[in-house]
């Protein structure tokens, strides 16, 4: 199937009981490991970078999986009562039946915490590894190290308090929930601070005049992976979304210098 961001998209159940929600995906076909794009918070697979990937993807032959997470745009399911297990499930269930021959994973913000989640638990169940990892501005641990950590006292307080704080936003007209759950889940899934090992080559790009992940972060991600296969591009005037159109060209000058067989 060959997908245009007008078509209805594919819908796959995930998780059980009360916990079920129908993910949206749209899938297109072509040759070499499928790319999968991994959106941020609050973001879906119809963003500025996700279909620059796709109109790249439709020129290039390549396969391409876009998806939304759970309460976010065409999937079901509540955002506020979700968490980074949540989309994380959501993401492991699209690439086992999308892409599950060694994918590419193109994870943006959030989406770069989800690509090297995903990349860990397909070690720990002894699959191969992706064939490559494209992280812009990759926000690991971001419950903890960029909300939590630098959060008053007096936000903790609210959260802890009323299992809710919610967040004014450059990228959204309203309020964005940030709940006691999305926090406590959220430090289960830290990977800094340690050695991690996704198996394959990675590729970061991040703005130094990112406002929400400082490019600090960023080489504290770098800190954390092999030495061998990993590249940082620092961009000095890029901003948190980096879908400049010059931004948008070294993101798919990244993707196109990811080999067949990266790793």
């Amino acid at each position: 199937m060959t997908s245009a961001q007008g078509e209805a998209p594919d819908f796959i159940e995930v998780g059980t009981g009360t916990a079920a929600r129908r993910i949206a995906v749209r899938r297109r076909m072509g040759d070499g490991p499928p790319l999968v794009w991994l959106g941020g918070f609050r973001s879906d697979m119809g963003a500025t970078k996700a279909m620059a990937l796709d109109a790249w993807a439709a020129r290039e032959g390549r396969a391409l999986v876009r998806f939304d997470y759970s309460g976010h745009g065409e999937s079901g399911g509540v955002f506020a009562e979700a968490t980074i297990s949540t989309w994380l499930a959501d993401a492991q269930a699209v690439i086992a039946a999308y892409a599950p021959e060694r994918p590419i994973l193109v994870g943006s913000s959030m989406g770069g915490w989800i690509a090297c989640l995903a990349a860990r638990a397909l070690a720990r169940q002894g699959r191969p590894s992706p064939s490559g990892l494209l992280l812009i501005a990759p926000a690991l641990d971001f419950t903890q190290s960029l909300l939590w950590d630098r959060f008053p006292p007096e936000i903790r307080a609210q959260i802890e308090r009323d299992g809710a704080w919610f967040r004014p936003s450059a990228y959204d007209p309203s309020p964005v929930p940030i709940t006691h759950a999305l926090i406590e889940d959220g430090r289960s899934h830290c990977l800094l601070g340690g050695a991690f090992d996704p198996g394959c080559s990675v590729h970061i790009l991040q703005g130094m005049d990112d406002p929400d992940v400082p490019y600090t972060h960023a080489l504290r991600v770098v800190e954390s992976l092999p030495k061998a296969g990993t590249i940082l591009t620092l961009i000095a005037d890029g901003d948190h979304r980096l879908s400049r159109p010059q931004d948008l060209a070294r993101l798919l000058a990244a993707v196109a210098d990811l080999p067949p067989s990266a790793g």
